[in-house]
C-alpha cells in the first residue's frame, strides 16, 4: 500500500460516481481501453475486484464500496485544501460561501447572515440554485454551507452534515382591513388563497389541515418561490399561507396583519455543511446564532 497509484484511485473514484466508462473517460479525457486498464492496475494492486458489469453500467462490489470511501476522503481534503487557500481562510478575513435554495425566504438569508453583515473581518459570497446543484458545489468544497428548507440524509455516499437551525409556524396574513371580521375555518373557502407549491412540506402540511377541517378549498395561487409569495401577500387582496418570517418586515408597517397562526402547519430551516477538517470560525458562530434563536 506504501506504492499505491493516486493517478489510478482518481480514475477509479472518477469511474465510481459516474457509474459508466465512456461518461468518466469523456470526462477524463482518455480512451475507454486507457481507463480500463488502469482500473485493471488498481485492482492488480490492490488484490481485489472494484466492480462488477451489470448491462452498460458498472456496480461497486463490496470492496470497491470501502475503497471509494477512502477515496472521497482523500480527494475531499484536496479539494478542501484548494478551497481553503482559495477562499482566504488562513488569512485575516474569512471568505464564506453562501448557498440558498432558490425557493427560500429572502427575510431568513438576511436574518442569518446579519451577525456578520458590515464585519470586516468576513466577506460573504451568496448565491442561490436548486439544492442538488448546491450540494454539488459543496461536495466539491465550492460552497462553505447550504441554507435549505429540505434536510437531506447523511450516508457514506453522501457525507453532508445537516442540522436544523430554526423552525417556524405558518400564519394566515392578509390585508389590515380584513382581519378583524375574518373566521377561521369557514372563511377558508371564501377567500383569495394563495399558497406554497405542491413540492414544499408547508403546503402538504396545509393541504392535510384543511382535510381534517372537512374544508373544501379552491387555491387562486399556487406560489413555490417564497419572495413571490411574499409580493403576492402584499398586493393581492387575498390571504397567503406564510411563515411569519417570510413577510415579518410587512407585518411590522402594518401592510400586512396575521389573521391566524396554524400551530400544526410548520417550516423547518436546514444549514448543511460538508464534513471537513477545518471550518472557518465564523461559520460555525452563524450556526451556533441561528439555533440559539
Amino acid at each position: 500500500m506504501r506504492n499505491l497509484n493516486f493517478h489510478h484511485l482518481y480514475y477509479f473514484w472518477t469511474v465510481a460516481k459516474e457509474g459508466h466508462l465512456t461518461r468518466a473517460a469523456q470526462q477524463l479525457h482518455v480512451s475507454q481501453s486507457a481507463l480500463s486498464s488502469q482500473i485493471r492496475q488498481l485492482e492488480d494492486q490492490l488484490g481485489h475486484r472494484l466492480f462488477d458489469r451489470e448491462g452498460r453500467r458498472l456496480e461497486l462490489t463490496t470492496v470497491g464500496q470501502r475503497v471509494l470511501e477512502y477515496a472521497e476522503n482523500i480527494f475531499g481534503l484536496g479539494s478542501e485544501l484548494l478551497a481553503m487557500l482559495e477562499s482566504g481562510e488562513h488569512q485575516r478575513v474569512q471568505r464564506l460561501r453562501i448557498g440558498a435554495v432558490t425557493t427560500l425566504s429572502r427575510n431568513f438569508q438576511d436574518n442569518f447572515l446579519r451577525p456578520v453583515l458590515g464585519s470586516p473581518d468576513v466577506q460573504l459570497v451568496v448565491e442561490s440554485a436548486t439544492l442538488d446543484e448546491l450540494l454539488e458545489r459543496l461536495r466539491v468544497h465550492k460552497l462553505d454551507l447550504i441554507l435549505s428548507n429540505k434536510a437531506v440524509a447523511t450516508d457514506a455516499g453522501t457525507p453532508w452534515r445537516c442540522r436544523r437551525i430554526a423552525q417556524q409556524s405558518a400564519c394566515l396574513v392578509g390585508p389590515p382591513e380584513g382581519a378583524d371580521g375574518f373566521r377561521y375555518p369557514q372563511d377558508l373557502e371564501k377567500v383569495l388563497l394563495l399558497v406554497p407549491g405542491p413540492g414544499s412540506d408547508l403546503r402538504s402540511q396545509f393541504d392535510l389541515l384543511c382535510e381534517q377541517e372537512g374544508l373544501n378549498i379552491s387555491y387562486h395561487a399556487e406560489v413555490e418561490d417564497m419572495a413571490m409569495l411574499r409580493l403576492l401577500a402584499r398586493d393581492s387582496g387575498g390571504i397567503a399561507v406564510v411563515p411569519e418570517v417570510v413577510v415579518q418586515d410587512e407585518l411590522q408597517q402594518g401592510v400586512l396583519r396575521n389573521y391566524r397562526s396554524l400551530p400544526t402547519v410548520t417550516e423547518n430551516f436546514y444549514a448543511i455543511m460538508a464534513k471537513r477538517q477545518f471550518a472557518p470560525k465564523a461559520l460555525d458562530n452563524l450556526v451556533e446564532i441561528a439555533s440559539q434563536g
